[in-house]
């Protein structure tokens, strides 16, 4: 396995003087090196990657100086725009390295969401005629291959990326996540939350441990999965999906969110306070850490969401910390008119034995369209819950 020692400092002794980007699973052990090891002005954690290759372009403006950008290759997508009409060659010519995990690498067995993804990222990164090198377990010289990026960079003044395998780092434990004192668990608000609902209402939930949860919270209490959309990847867009249906249905909709994946996508609150739709409840679980890929810290706990959802245009927005204060504000649902928030402030962590659903992608959207479109489901629901 390629030493977290050894690559930092390659990096640091050939010039690369930021660390920016989001978190991904595959590269924690490198995000929670950094962010023990290097000064906080020095590891920033963006709202997305768009975002991370913007500051490292302003990095190398006011510096001379190169920075690393790290992300999922999902993140790609957040970064063409930046990769290709600002720190492209034709454009400012600016050199950023980009570190990038992959998942859904071909013959490498991963979740629906990752696996086209997988498939297409080295063949984006041609498309985009940015080279790169693959590195894995079985890297032997990784300071060769950073030499090797950096002295491209800096010859051809254009970004460069290596694409790091499943397992490739070693495991780093130094960087321990502070608990708090919290009364809830995103699990037990979770519950909360879809005992409260109205039957006939549908939750469009965010990617990550939110979902997973609340899969096995329907199967706890036998109540089925066709009231929910799980969005398993597209972090930062549940809340776009989940006002799309509002638009279109005049049922509730409820969007389960998360600290990270909101501060990803901010400007989607600003539409759904324009648009209004008095169907529509968003709900964020905020936990100030993007718990699913290493449990790196948001600025979910330094700003305050319930008064920038006021500012966009929501008619109500609160934040609770307590079960009988979340029970009060979901029955203020029934009679409050949305855009309504509610941010509900919970402990890290999450259960070791948190499955994954057991349902495809598809499945779950057909099951979901059904529901949405057939009365008669909200009958066949009741039965199901009179009969638990």
């Amino acid at each position: 396995m390629i030493p977290l020692h050894d690559f930092l400092k390659a990096l640091k002794q050939s010039g690369v003087t930021m660390f920016t980007g989001v978190p991904d699973s595959l590269l924690k052990n490198f995000c929670a090196y950094i962010h023990v090891n290097e000064p906080r002005e020095r590891n920033i954690i963006t709202a997305n990657e768009g975002n991370a290759i913007a500051l490292a372009a302003g990095h190398y403006l006011g510096t001379g100086e190169i920075a690393l950008t790290y992300m999922q290759n999902s993140g790609l997508g957040n970064s063409v725009n930046p990769l290709t009409s600002l720190v492209d060659r034709e454009v400012y010519s600016i050199p950023v390295l980009l570190v990038i995990g992959w998942r859904g690498e071909p013959g490498v067995k991963d979740e629906p969401q990752h696996v086209k993804q997988g498939r297409i990222t080295t063949k984006l990164l041609e498309t985009l005629e940015i080279p790169y090198e693959i590195v894995s377990s079985e890297t032997k010289d990784i300071e060769s291959v950073v030499y090797k990026a950096v002295n491209y960079m800096k010859t051809n003044l254009s970004p460069y990326a290596i694409v790091v395998k499943k397992g490739s780092f070693e495991e780093y434990e130094g960087m321990r996540t502070e608990g708090n004192a919290l009364e809830l668990s995103r699990e037990e608000a979770i519950e909360i939350i879809a005992k409260s609902m109205p039957l006939d209402s549908v939750i469009v939930s965010t990617t990550g441990k939110a979902s997973r949860e609340l899969f096995e919270i329907r199967e706890r209490l036998s109540q089925g999965h066709k009231r929910d959309f799980l969005t398993v990847g597209s972090m930062g867009h549940s809340s776009s999906i989940a006002l799309g249906i509002s638009l279109g249905s005049t049922k509730k909709v409820f969007c389960l969110d998360g600290d990270g994946a909101v501060i990803m996508h901010m400007g989607s609150m600003a539409i759904i306070g324009d648009m209004k739709p008095r169907n529509f409840f968003h709900i964020v679980l905020n936990n100030e850490s993007h718990e699913s890929v290493g449990g790196q810290p948001t600025v979910g706990g330094k700003i305050d969401i319930p008064t920038i959802a006021n500012a966009c245009g929501y008619e109500h927005a609160e934040s609770v910390t307590t079960k009988k204060d979340l029970e009060e504000a979901m029955r203020s649902t029934q009679t409050y008119k949305g855009p309504m928030l509610i941010e509900v402030m919970v402990k890290k962590g999450a259960r070791k034995d948190l499955g994954r659903p057991t349902t495809t992608p598809i499945e779950n959207k057909e099951a979901f369209i059904g529901f949405l479109r057939d009365a008669s489901n909200e009958e066949e629901y009741l039965n199901d819950c009179n009969n638990t």
